[in-house]
């Protein structure tokens, strides 16, 4: 499994739009395009007082599920126009992880 991750800024005030895009339109447009190899996305979000950070975890079969997804210069952010709106600044490029252990833990 490989994991696609990005990070992006954005400020207080456009926090909640910034998510309700996220969650409404980006992510739902990227299962819309019915991805082989796309196992789901999580979505992280961090207060740093001046700007929100948000971080994005997408899980792939594959490095070429997600060539499939972007084309060979698949490290390239995907970051649509309805985002870039509110967002502050982005990572440009997204870093690619192979999973190697993965353990859930009860308490």
């Amino acid at each position: 499994m490989i994991k696609r991750i990005w990070h992006g800024w954005t400020t207080p005030d456009n926090a909640e739009a910034y998510y309700e895009i996220l969650t409404s339109v980006v992510i739902p447009g990227i299962e819309a395009k019915s991805i082989p190899g796309y196992l789901g996305i999580e979505v992280l979000q961090r207060d740093l007082e001046t700007e929100i950070e948000f971080i994005t975890v997408m899980s792939f079969r594959s490095r070429n599920n997600i060539i499939a997804f972007l084309g060979q210069d698949y490290e390239r952010s995907y970051v649509p126009d309805a985002a870039r709106t509110v967002l502050k600044r982005w990572d440009q490029t997204a870093q690619h992880y192979e999973l190697c252990t993965s353990r859930n833990c009860e308490g």
